[in-house]
């Protein structure tokens, strides 16, 4: 969207439910398109929606509930004519829809849709089409495809996304499909250091304001991203990890006086042993008093 120079807008479909019920109607997607492109509907007409969270409106499937299943079918049948292009009227501030409202006319032939989720068991999915078996005696550990060849061109098939949850019509309106690969200790190591808002810069960023420079080792870098591999949550796992590192570095150390240097090794990491301190010397802080 940078380089087209268009608007972007991201959407979540946890909050989306069929037209008449409590929640976002799926119109109101279109309403954070609209402020993306400041009220310009021609500009808007050409952007780019992310909606996230799409695997949580899978349909529910047969059970002994009596209710609707509006947060899931309910929502995917809804989508049907957004993501094929149609006039659709969205309330100018989101919100319900109701007959004495003015509405925004907005043609969605031409904005692409791009939907994500993470589709936890999609992979098991998949393996089964496959016949690959993972438990019982005739198990194939060997023979068991791993992410990579799961994410082949072509592995994943709309059959697949139907036993998933999602209805045929909605899938036949999806026709590119991609899996991601997983973050690796690499990746984990450059979201730890790289961002702008990076938690070791945010950390650094704190012991600075106690003139104090924090300094991670690359080992130890490493290290915190293996553990939050370990723990199986993604990115999202660094920020526990570290705060464990860093909880009681961050008030004991910054109470000292005459800290200069705060340095973490991997030994720290793995054995949560103190950090080493680098300390002024006394010429030091008698010519920083």
């Amino acid at each position: 969207a940078d380089v087209l120079d268009v608007p972007f807008a991201i959407a979540d479909a946890t909050t989306l439910t069929e037209a008449g019920y409590v929640g976002d109607d799926v119109e109101n997607v279109l309403v954070h398109l609209i402020e993306a492109a400041d009220g310009d509907i021609a500009k808007a007409r050409r952007g780019v929606v992310y909606i996230d969270e799409f695997d949580k409106i899978a349909r529910r499937g047969a059970g002994s509930s009596i209710t609707r299943d509006v947060s899931g079918e309910g929502v995917q049948q809804a989508l049907l004519k957004l993501l094929e292009g149609s006039l659709c009227n969205v309330p100018p501030r989101g919100g319900r829809k109701h007959p004495h409202q003015e509405f925004l006319q907005v043609d969605t032939s031409e904005i692409l849709f791009i939907c994500g989720g993470a589709f936890c068991g999609l992979r098991d999915i998949v393996q089964q089409r496959l016949g690959k078996r993972a438990i019982g005696f005739a198990s194939d550990k060997d023979a068991t495809p791993d992410h990579k060849e799961l994410g082949e061109a072509g592995c994943v098939q709309p059959q697949d996304l139907i036993k998933f949850g999602l209805i045929p019509e909605l899938v036949g309106r999806l026709p590119v499909t991609a899996m991601l690969d997983p973050l690796d200790e690499d990746m984990l190591v450059r979201v730890l250091t790289q961002p702008k808002d990076a938690l070791i810069k945010q950390y650094q960023s704190l012991f600075a304001m106690e003139d104090i420079r924090l300094h991670v080792d690359d080992d130890a870098l490493r290290d915190l991203a293996r553990r939050s591999l370990q723990g199986g949550s993604g990115a999202r796992g660094l920020k526990r990890e570290l705060d464990r590192l860093m909880l009681h570095v961050t008030y004991d150390v910054g109470g000292e006086k005459g800290v200069e240097e705060v340095i973490f090794t991997k030994q720290a990491v793995l054995r949560g042993q103190r950090p080493e301190v680098v300390r002024r010397s006394d010429q030091t802080e008698k010519m920083v008093g």
